[in-house]
């Protein structure tokens, strides 16, 4: 039994069982229905949240759509530039092969000209070779002709020079070799007319050359001497004492010629006053001033000069100076004729040019008068020539247009 208030219900009664079933069931719907409630709270939130993540989910997606679109579209302008690019490069692989082929032709060509251009410079070089070895084995016979020859010279000359080792061991041969030398170095350098060879003066003396100078200075007498002897004693002289002695013979030897050209070749009133020692040893004339200058004083003080054969070659130009001055002296006054003529001459030259510059004068003028009348008759056949359209005016050179149509009255 249960009693419930005032009441009390019988648990074997089976309206108490079904009433307390009843609220059994009634409280299970409750129980059941707070639960779902709870549970659908809880879904609702659980819901909630995944409607969000949901939304956010189509965020992502929208972004990723977004992406895939941007991605697509790069990949669109990839794929468009990467084909843009590959017919870039495929143009460009097609010009620069057609450029390396050109090249390669252009190499292959200029290869083969460069070759026939080889092989005939080859061949003319070994023509040129050839021909340059030929000339050369022409030449060096040539040479070898000439060094026979001159061989042949040597050997001619060493026999002169015995020869003339054997002229100069002998005193007179040796003068007479001075005078031979001194007679061509004159004959260069002088007028026959103005010396003498081997002439005699009036002490009965024989000069080896007398030089026609006027006076003064008057003639001047010019005596080949060659101290020979005590010049080769100097050069064989060993040691300075030695030398010493061959210096004193040489310088006594050439005093003795200074004193014998003075006294023989020097005559006042018939020659210079003074005379020329030659000597045909340039060695022995530097010896002599090189070692012995007091012997050359010596010959100034007796008024006599030493000269070697390029010494007397420029005494006898200074000579040949002074009788050139003396010859236009004695032909002034034929000169002074010629001038006066010459002068004539050149006043004739002038008048003539004078009347030429008139007659040029007349023929520039006939020639600018010509060039006139030409310009105005190229004019004049200009105006002829459009007399359709032109009227001629005699003076004007302003052409007037000649009208289409009479003029109204």
């Amino acid at each position: 039994m249960i009693t419930i208030g005032d009441t009390m219900y019988d648990l074997g009664d089976p309206a108490t069982l079904l009433v307390l079933f009843g609220l059994v069931v009634a409280a299970l719907v409750v129980i059941l229905l707070i639960v779902s409630v709870r549970r659908a709270g809880a879904q609702a939130r659980s819901v909630a949240e995944v409607a969000q993540q949901v939304g956010r989910l189509n965020m992502d997606v929208q972004t990723l759509g977004q992406g895939q679109q941007q991605l697509s579209g790069s990949l669109l302008q990839v794929s468009e530039t990467q084909a843009k690019v590959s017919e870039n490069v495929t143009r460009q692989m097609g010009e620069v092969k057609l450029h390396v082929n050109e090249r390669l032709a252009e190499n292959i060509a200029r290869s083969q000209r460069a070759m026939v251009e080889m092989q005939e410079r080859m061949k003319e070089s070994l023509h040129g070779s050839s021909e340059k070895t030929t000339k050369s084995l022409t030449e060096l016979q040539e040479r070898l002709a000439t060094i026979d020859k001159a061989q042949d010279n040597i050997t001619k000359l060493s026999g002169d020079v015995l020869s003339l080792q054997d002229i100069l061991s002998n005193k007179q041969t040796r003068g007479a070799f001075g005078e031979i030398q001194l007679s061509d170095i004159v004959r260069k350098a002088l007028p026959s007319d103005s010396y003498a060879l081997q002439a005699t003066l009036s002490n009965g003396k024989r000069a080896d050359c007398l030089i026609h100078l006027p006076n003064p200075p008057g003639p001047i007498v010019i005596d080949a001497k060659f101290p020979l002897e005590a010049y080769e004693e100097y050069l064989r002289a060993d040691g300075r004492e030695a030398q010493d002695r061959a210096l004193k013979t040489l310088g006594a030897a050439v005093r003795v010629h200074i004193r014998a050209i003075s006294e023989k070749y020097i005559i006042e009133g018939e020659t210079a006053d003074g005379a020329l020692m030659f000597l045909p040893s340039e060695a022995v004339y530097a010896e002599l001033h090189a070692r012995l200058p007091h012997i050359v004083r010596e010959g100034f003080d007796a008024r006599v000069w030493i000269v070697s054969p390029t010494t007397c070659m420029a005494t006898l130009n200074t000579m040949r100076a002074i009788l050139k001055d003396a010859r236009m002296r004695e032909q002034a006054g034929t000169i002074r004729k010629a001038l006066k003529q010459l002068h004539r001459d050149v006043e004739i030259i002038g008048e003539k040019a004078g009347k030429l510059e008139v007659h040029l004068r007349q023929a520039g003028d006939d020639v600018g008068g010509i060039l006139t009348a030409s310009t105005r008759a190229g004019k004049r056949a200009d105006r002829l020539d459009n007399f359709d359209f032109e009227e001629l005016a005699p003076d004007d050179d302003t052409p007037n247009v000649v009208p289409l149509t009479p003029p109204k009255p």
